[in-house]
């Protein structure tokens, strides 16, 4: 490891492996949370005809201006116009036409007048209140004229923005694609759970962590068994898996055997291959590894290799990775959401490194809290956490009430 990188310096290179990618078109409910490529204009007005608001009867207002329940105005039914009938008949003077809640207003009628202001009868109907011009009828485009820009680009896909789409008449949107993710772990240590564990062996979890992480950060994930500390089964796994995958692999992740000691198979497999391997000022995860990968194209697989604790490796991911895959899916705002929040008690931290503390915050005092100690292999806390508490490298204490960086991870 040959330098030594602040975190924004290492956020910085794995971003630049992460292009844009590709935009294509996904049906409405793939496109669910992702992020719309092109400006979506409306072709229709909405809605895209004069239509009654309101079960009840199209009348010509002044015909029953001076309807009572004492006085009624009796008016025979024309017509029966349920929602979805395309012919509209002509609403002739003196008559009154039963029409539905979204049923298209007939020309000649101004007003609707409520089933409740009625008898509800369908031959003749006797009108007990009077109706404004206007009243209950919806007017086409009076939510939106054709043409208006109804989703601009960037907009992330929910179920509102995706119903417009398809009231608008949208089949299809344009989005960019999920990143298609394949991840490694390592180690001969690692065992699948489910499995009886022998001495001296430990539940592979990484996978199914940093799994969970890229579909939570809206990418794809592929999760083939661990790999051990073997350099040739290690490039023989990745090559059969990148082969393998139809769309492509947009980046190789793995975690494990990055460190400096013996049997670090990742850096001895690929620190010839075009990854670079450093120390990464923070805490937990400080030693990393991110390139491209020789051997897969022209311009070689995008890497980011990981440290195998546990709490090492979804940190490392949230700080470097996740950022990168929402930015190439364009994202407007990739990163967590980050607030400033008083401590709520005193931290101590290491000189020169940034770090990253699990955090619970109190919602009774408005400030946050570490829980379980800084130990990279203390997973339970991590489970707990709702934060991290983003402690300065220019500092060593921090005080109870000092106010400190914290990323959200629930939102």
């Amino acid at each position: 490891m040959r330098d030594v990188r602040t975190v924004s310096q290492h956020r910085a290179v794995i971003a630049a492996l992460l292009p844009p990618t590709p935009v294509r078109e996904h049906t409405l409910v793939d496109a669910v949370g992702l992020v719309l490529a092109k400006d979506l204009r409306s072709p229709i007005p909405l809605p895209p005809f004069d239509n009654s608001a309101m079960d009840g009867y199209a009348v010509r207002a002044r015909e029953v201006a001076n309807a009572t329940p004492e006085h009624p105005i009796r008016l025979p039914v024309a017509e029966d116009i349920p929602a979805g009938r395309t012919d509209t008949p002509t609403l002739r003077p003196g008559t009154a036409h039963r029409i539905m809640t979204g049923a298209p207003m007939p020309p000649g009628a101004d007003a609707i007048v409520p089933v409740e202001h009625t008898d509800g009868r369908i031959v003749d109907v006797r009108i007990n209140r009077p109706a404004e011009p206007g009243a209950h009828l919806r007017r086409a485009g009076e939510d939106m004229p054709a043409g208006t820009l109804a989703l601009p680009a960037g907009t992330i896909l929910g179920a509102a923005q995706l119903g417009l789409a398809a009231a608008i008449g949208y089949a299809t949107v344009p989005v960019r694609r999920r990143p298609y993710v394949l991840i490694l772990s390592t180690g001969s240590e690692l065992v699948k759970p489910g499995r009886p564990l022998r001495h001296g062996q430990i539940y592979e979890s990484n996978g199914a962590m940093l799994a969970a992480a890229v579909i939570e950060a809206g990418g794809r994930a592929e999760q083939p068994r661990s790999v051990p500390d073997d350099v040739d089964e290690l490039l023989e796994t990745v090559r059969l898996q990148v082969s393998s995958a139809e769309a492509g692999v947009d980046l190789l992740l793995t975690s494990g055997g990055v460190s400096a000691g013996a049997y670090e198979v990742v850096k001895d497999a690929l620190a010839s291959r075009g990854v670079e391997f450093v120390k990464v000022a923070m805490q937990p995860g400080g030693p990393q590894g991110a390139g491209r990968l020789a051997g897969f194209g022209a311009a070689g697989l995008p890497t980011v290799t990981l440290p195998g604790n546990p709490v090492s490796a979804l940190v490392s991911f949230e700080v470097f990775v996740r950022p990168a895959l929402r930015a190439a899916m364009g994202y407007p705002h990739p990163d967590r959401p980050v607030r400033r929040l008083p401590l709520g008690e005193t931290l101590r931290s290491p000189a020169g490194k940034r770090q990253f503390r699990r955090g619970i915050l109190d919602t009774a005092s408005g400030t946050v809290r570490a829980v379980g100690s800084p130990g990279s292999h203390l997973l339970s806390a991590l489970a707990r956490a709702s934060c991290f508490i983003v402690l300065d490298e220019d500092n060593t204490e921090h005080q109870a009430g000092e106010e400190t960086e914290v990323w959200l991870l629930d939102r």
